[in-house]
């Protein structure tokens, strides 16, 4: 029913009038939106049509270049809806194209567009390509992995650093083909690359920014690092990561391989999306072909600036809505992606989130879709219109990052105390919150109220590429602990996240102890602080595999994805305990969804050991907090388990 509503809703808005606030306007214009999507570049072997949504020109028109030189100008006629259009004829294959709008009797500088699908070096224009020439042999055939919601577990990665360090013996370093490169080792002879996913058992790969994004010279793409939050075209590849970036479709074909790669080895793909601000103004599509349309603007016609970026898109007009809406589609339909990560996502309205999942999961009912449920600033739209955190409960099928659980669990942002993992006070409650997965829970007391509708909804982990990585993190709040000691706080942190109701998160290398030389913010540093050093494998191998154990939980034990509210009521309760660095709790009742019929889980992030209460009963060793056995192992005929410092245990009644 909700997804019916969804459809008439996107209808309506699409046949709606836009409401355009141009820069150099005070006034507002009332603008038609196409009804079918836009095709800014349709080629076949006799022709090529080209069109543009410019409702505010006077006229426009389409250069044709072979490589800079141009060969050709087209002037495009006015259409209705705001379209203008034109038509080369023969065969221009291998050129480029760019439009040049006039608006108030202005030439605006070239641009490929705001829909380009494959782009010149830099993406300053469009390239004419056969798309169906960049599907890799068998890409009709390919098929996204089925992964229970129970199994997920999300892993986030950079292209470079995952493959750009020597030590992970990359034919491809910091290349889409780099992560499509099986047969990788370290020089101790460990898996790297797309074959340590795989060992580890990890379901969906979560790319940072794939799409053009304008901070690196792709010319020069060896020399420069950037975590790519800078979009500039949001429907074609970033050229940095390509064997050869001026070739406009090899950067295409080799994501292809990557997903078919992935696809093959059983993972599923997420992409991070920033279609909440742009690089720049004056160098985007948007505003040299409507200006001041796309953007949130001030009454003095100056850019809002939500993102913290220079400006923010404005998702809750119609034009910006359908744009966001069918790139999306884009994605899933051309590259087979399956699913997406959202840059700020409360500068989009909840309106919009919730359409791009009833679109999105039309064509892929397993879509999964989650975001950063918070803005830079205060967003120039109705804040309880906005995709904030507080009102994920409003997404039905689009999760957000808590960092409720981030914050119990490792302590806070600006590195002003420890948590739950420190055996800092004050952190029990949220930690109980993200436990149960963000959903209400009458033994959970959080000052904050509940936001996900489903634990589904609610995105675990304890770092990702911002910020500090755990390690850094550790050293820096514990610089007198042992590295025994900082081991096993990296241990509990991922225990707590993995052992949550919520879809758990981790960030490449921390299962391996990675560090960033203690720098907060690396998005555009080199990969002396980004990139993995494999080596780290083999010398933190027993961090790897109690890392490899949690995510075997998941899927061993699907107890710990309940998947609704209700159940989480129902079959989760936890244990009281005096000590505010010490949680346990039940899963019990789990006969018809788990092979085992009760399951205890003990946290102490305290300095000494801790005997926890549970219910009597005949219990077998999931993890003593080093080892594990998803059958169990041992058997412990109890009421009362005492609990090692920094650690977690599993039990489990069969």
């Amino acid at each position: 029913m909700n997804i019916c509503k969804f459809f008439l809703r996107s209808t309506a808005l699409v046949a709606a009038v836009a409401t355009i606030a141009c820069s150099n306007k005070q006034t507002s214009e009332a603008f038609p939106v196409p009804e079918k999507p836009i095709l800014e570049m349709d080629y076949s072997a006799d022709k090529t049509t080209f069109e543009v949504w410019a409702p505010t020109a006077e006229s426009a028109v389409v250069r044709l270049y072979d490589g800079d030189t141009m060969v050709e100008e087209l002037k495009m006629k006015s259409k209705k809806d705001g379209l203008w259009s034109a038509t080369a004829k023969g065969d221009k294959k291998g050129l480029f194209y760019a439009f040049q709008i006039t608006v108030d009797g202005k030439p605006l500088k070239e641009t490929a567009g705001i829909f380009a699908r494959a782009l010149n070096v830099n993406g300053d224009r469009g390239a004419i390509i056969d798309l169906n020439e960049t599907n890799p042999e068998g890409w009709a055939e390919d098929k996204t992995p089925v992964v229970p919601t129970s199994e997920i577990v999300i892993y986030e990665m950079h292209y470079r650093d995952m493959t750009a360090h020597a030590s992970a013996g990359s034919s491809y370093p910091g290349k889409y083909l780099g992560m499509a490169e099986h047969g990788t080792r370290s020089k101790e002879g460990l898996a790297t690359g797309i074959d340590h996913l795989v060992e580890m058992g990890i379901t969906h790969l979560h790319l940072l920014p794939t799409a053009d994004f304008g901070s690196i010279d792709e010319s020069k793409p060896t020399d420069q690092y950037n975590w790519g939050y800078e979009p500039k075209n949001y429907s074609a590849p970033e050229g940095t990561y390509s064997t050869n970036p001026a070739d406009p479709e090899a950067r295409i074909r080799e994501l292809k391989t990557l997903v078919q790669t992935m696809h093959k080895a059983g993972i599923n793909v997420v992409l991070d999306v920033v279609y909440n601000h742009t690089t720049s103004t004056e160098n985007c599509g948007f505003e040299l072909t409507v200006p001041g349309y796309f953007y949130r603007m001030r009454e003095d016609g100056s850019f809002a600036d939500g993102s913290g970026c220079g400006n923010e898109t404005a998702s809750d007009k119609a034009m910006m809505q359908k744009y966001i809406v069918e790139s999306l589609e884009y994605w899933v339909k051309e590259y087979h992606i399956d699913g997406f990560r959202f840059d700020l996502m409360a500068i989009h309205d909840i309106e919009t989130m919730n359409l791009i999942r009833a679109r999105l999961e039309a064509i892929k009912p397993s879509i999964l879709l989650y975001g950063e449920g918070w803005a830079a600033a205060n967003p120039l739209y109705d804040e309880s219109k906005l995709a904030f955190k507080r009102y994920t409960y409003q997404m039905p099928g689009v999760g957000a990052f808590s960092d409720d659980i981030r914050n119990a669990l490792r302590g806070t942002l600006d590195l002003s105390q420890g948590g739950f993992i420190h055996g800092v006070a004050g952190n029990k409650e949220a930690l109980k919150f993200g436990i149960a997965g963000g959903v209400e829970h009458p033994q959970v007391k959080h000052s904050e109220k509940a936001w996900c509708a489903a634990p589904t909804q609610h995105i675990s982990y304890v770092t990702c590429h911002d910020d500090h990585n755990l390690r850094d993190r550790l050293e820096h709040l514990s610089p007198k602990a042992s590295e025994k000691e900082l081991l096993q706080m990296a241990k509990l942190a991922q225990f707590g996240v993995f052992t949550s109701q919520g879809i758990p998160f981790i960030f490449c290398g921390e299962e391996m102890f990675r560090s960033k030389l203690g720098e907060k913010n690396t998005y555009n540093m080199p990969d002396k602080y980004n990139a993995i050093d494999w080596n780290l494998k083999h010398k933190y191998n027993d961090l790897y595999e109690f890392n490899k154990g949690l995510v075997a939980l998941r899927k061993a034990h699907p107890a710990f994805s309940l998947g609704t509210a209700e159940a989480v009521r129902e079959h989760l309760s936890f244990i009281d305990h005096s000590n505010e660095a010490a949680v346990g709790f039940v899963l019990d009742k789990l006969e018809g969804i788990d092979k085992a019929k009760r399951i205890v889980v003990l946290m102490n992030g305290s300095r000494e050991a801790v005997k926890f209460n549970i219910p009597a009963g005949n219990y077998k060793w999931i993890t003593d907090g080093s080892t594990w056995d998803m059958n169990g192992k041992g058997v412990l005929n109890a009421s009362e388990v005492k609990v090692p410092a920094i650690t977690g245990v599993i039990l489990a009644e069969f």
